[in-house]
């Protein structure tokens, strides 16, 4: 069996006296698609905020294809192949869809290859970015001419623009209609396509159910479940603990 491509073991973290994850043990394999659910205050932001770097767990160990992460910030995660998409979208309002792209490139090709412009070859990526999520049509259009799903698209491919190896995508669904919702998780899928191993954060079960190969649920700072998803919403802890039943 292949080493995982994310490892976390024994994670720990407190905010005072807070206990905020407790003893969090989770390998993501590679080119997995991995849903990762909880009522509000489980711990999944603050789990996902440890593995991205920008909270330090105090105890345990992240590790990214065999490296520990321990102490390394969160542009020295990314750089290594870890990326993450934000449930409030933030772009830069003042630039077009493809400049918001353009940026996140631009650091990526300067960061691995010392390179500061790359002419041809960074249009060409800006384009298939577009392409992938469909927003070709508003390349030029500024972020405030997008709708809500749109807006979403951008934030995915903003993330995607760091040609991840890993995709944490937190609540990229919040707000959306149906029809919406299956289109961000067909986007998602086509992304993992590509080779994009995904964590999915979301509260949607509908989404979630047709997204993930497996499921891990949260409550409390711990891990309660971990497995095929028909077989952890069947969980009498998970029911009593997250669906409510």
């Amino acid at each position: 069996m292949s080493a995982p491509l994310l490892r976390v073991e024994n994670v720990g973290k407190r905010f005072g006296g807070f206990i905020a994850l407790e003893g969090i043990n989770l390998d993501v394999a590679n080119g997995e698609r991995l849903g990762l659910i909880g009522p509000n205050g489980s711990g999944k932001s603050t789990l996902v905020n440890c593995l991205c770097g920008t909270l330090r767990n105090e105890i345990g160990r992240v590790s990214f294809e065999g490296r520990a992460l321990d102490g390394l910030p969160a542009h020295q995660r990314t750089r290594l192949g870890m990326a993450r998409s934000f449930q409030l979208p933030r772009p830069f309002t003042s630039l077009s869809v493809a400049e918001n792209l353009r940026v996140p490139l631009l650091y990526t090709v300067k960061a691995r290859s010392g390179i500061t412009h790359a002419g041809a070859d960074l249009d060409a990526r800006c384009h298939d970015l577009l392409a992938l999520v469909g927003l070709e049509s508003k390349a030029t259009k500024r972020p405030r001419d997008l709708t809500q799903v749109e807006m979403r698209k951008l934030e995915l491919a903003r993330a995607m623009a760091s040609d991840p190896k890993l995709l944490i995508a937190d609540e990229a669904m919040a707000g959306l209609s149906q029809s919406e919702v299956n289109d961000i998780v067909a986007l998602l899928i086509r992304m993992n396509e590509r080779g994009v191993t995904i964590v999915l954060i979301e509260h949607i079960m509908s989404a979630v159910m047709s997204f993930s190969q497996r499921l891990v649920v949260l409550v409390s700072g711990r891990k309660i479940a971990d497995g095929k998803p028909d077989d952890v919403i069947r969980d009498a802890e998970v029911e009593r603990a997250y669906l409510g039943q």
